[in-house]
């Protein structure tokens, strides 16, 4: 909530700390976090591996944050269904089955933008 009080830079200052709490509660209790952030540490160990160039490396780092934030957006969604509506609700489903789409959309995306840049160089190894 907006405090009144606070100047420009303390209101920012209040909005980066609610940022980062956002951040760390994602990582730390929703597993669908854990698990993206997971193949976001393979794919960056495979970019050093295989000595990717600073273009692949943004649009990789690009696939990555749309991931994260896709997945964030489909949990704040279900959160709050859940909290408007506690027990099963058709409706309720179907808004939390088209928010759980982004993600998959994204991890999608992202599995084709892997494959463009790995696939030449795994196949050049072999």
């Amino acid at each position: 909530m907006k405090n009144p009080n606070d100047g420009f830079l303390k209101g920012r200052i209040r909005s980066i700390k609610f940022a980062v709490k956002g951040m760390w509660l994602l990582i730390t209790t929703e597993d669908s976090i854990k698990a993206q952030l997971t193949f976001a540490l393979i794919a960056t160990i495979f970019g050093f591996y295989f000595n990717i160039s600073a273009t692949e490396w943004m649009i990789q780092t690009l696939a990555i944050g749309i991931v994260l934030v896709a997945e964030a957006l489909n949990t704040a969604i279900e959160k709050v269904a859940d909290f408007i509506h506690p027990d099963y609700h058709k409706k309720i489903g179907f808004i939390k089955d088209i928010a759980a789409g982004a993600p998959a959309f994204a991890a999608a995306i992202s599995l084709i933008i892997a494959g463009i840049i790995y696939l030449p160089k795994i196949i050049a190894i072999l």
